[in-house]
């Protein structure tokens, strides 16, 4: 190592900055960064829930494959600035994808908003594609992500493709989010509304020690609410049980998401869980029990509380999430599609064009199924959403 000497007499110089990038593989990598990610994650604007340590850490411990977590990490003087978790794939073509699998609704990575080009070029430099058949496939990504910068500053293959439609509210309190609606459907909704207001349906933000008792009455409605209709069969699982009480107790505990219980002359009715981050809140999962749909609208009463706790805390936007179920449609919410990212080294790839081509044709069946079966597609939709 050589050292420099500054000149006497002259005014000292900054130097510039020193960029380091890692690569992680050990299976609590996770759990070790927790601290340093979420003060990331507090530093980069597209951040999402799905994106903290809690939701991170949680999904890998149900649903990681032992041995085949990637993290990357980009660090500006030693202070991390950039980061993303991948799974390594399996089998003969390898590659990654993005952590989270069917249970997120938006994948990204984090980047500091500071040095945000400058992270996603270090970190794009960073990915161990190398061989002509890895690629990186991410879904469900926002126009908007931090992972975007990444994309352009990728200089092998690179391809977009549309994925799930989500939907967006504005944030503000019921009246003025009804003057959306046309009028007919602006009065009945009202009607609604003071039919729960008169019902003394009972609405209590679920406080951390809670959590726990709380979602398992959630999954319990939630089975119920769809047992004549078929439920996603991963919610039944015990896995996702353990996944979602982990991670939604951390995420509570960090004021980024809430746990309505409703009840009804002292009975548990209804359990609604809302997710929060600066940018927007979303609707996540609910369970309610099938009597009460008889009695009062159900939509309208967790959407109610979901609103009033999202303006609340000064979010913006309310998210709808995946999905175009008819009792979202009512609000007449803006759309905007989630997008499909595909990232592979420079060259030709048959293995990364076969992967492209399914894209296509899924994007085409899809399309089809919405043209010519419509009722299947909403009935699709809304089971992978429920």
């Amino acid at each position: 190592m050589t050292t420099r000497t500054r000149p006497a007499g002259l005014p000292a110089q900054s130097s510039a900055p020193r960029w380091t990038t890692e690569l992680r593989r050990e299976d609590d990598a996770l759990d070790t960064l927790a601290e340093e990610w979420d003060a990331l994650a507090a530093r980069c604007r597209t951040a999402t829930f799905f994106q903290t340590a809690a939701w991170q850490c949680s999904w890998w411990r149900h649903y990681g494959r032992p041995g085949a977590l990637l993290v990357v990490l980009v660090r500006r003087d030693g202070r991390l600035v950039g980061a993303g978790a991948f799974m390594r794939r399996g089998g003969p073509l390898g590659g990654l994808t993005g952590l989270g699998g069917g249970l997120v609704d938006y994948t990204d990575v984090l980047l500091d908003d500071d040095c945000a080009d400058r992270a996603a070029a270090e970190f794009a430099a960073a990915l161990p594609l190398t061989r002509p058949w890895h690629t990186l496939e991410l879904r469900e990504v926002h126009p908007e992500a931090a992972v975007q910068r990444v994309y352009e500053q990728w200089h092998g293959r690179r391809r977009r493709y549309p994925d799930s439609l989500c939907q967006y509210l504005p944030a503000v309190p019921m009246e003025r989010l009804l003057k959306r609606v046309p009028g007919k459907t602006a009065q009945r909704s009202r009607v609604k509304l003071r039919k729960i207001a008169e019902a003394g349906v009972a609405v209590r933000s679920t406080p951390v020690a809670e959590v726990p008792a709380a979602l398992e009455g959630l999954l319990r409605l939630h089975f119920l609410q769809w047992q004549e209709r078929g439920v996603t069969p991963e919610h039944r699982t015990e896995r996702f049980a353990r996944h979602l009480t982990e991670s939604t107790t951390g995420l509570v505990a960090a004021g980024k998401a809430a746990v309505h219980e409703f009840r009804l002359d002292g009975e548990l009715v209804a359990v609604n869980l809302l997710l929060l981050c600066p940018s927007f809140g979303g609707l996540y999962l609910y369970g309610s029990h099938p009597a009460l749909r008889e009695r009062l609208d159900i939509a309208g009463l967790l959407f109610g509380a979901a609103l009033d706790e999202t303006v609340g805390t000064g979010i913006p936007v309310l998210s709808l999430l995946r999905g175009q179920e008819p009792y979202k449609q009512r609000w007449r919410p803006d759309q905007l599609a989630n997008q499909r990212l595909l990232l592979g080294p420079a060259g030709p790839a048959p293995a990364a064009t076969a992967r492209a081509g399914a894209v296509r044709a899924r994007r085409t069946a899809v399309h089809l199924l919405r043209i010519r079966f419509p009722r299947l597609t909403e009935a699709l939709l809304a089971r992978r959403r429920s």
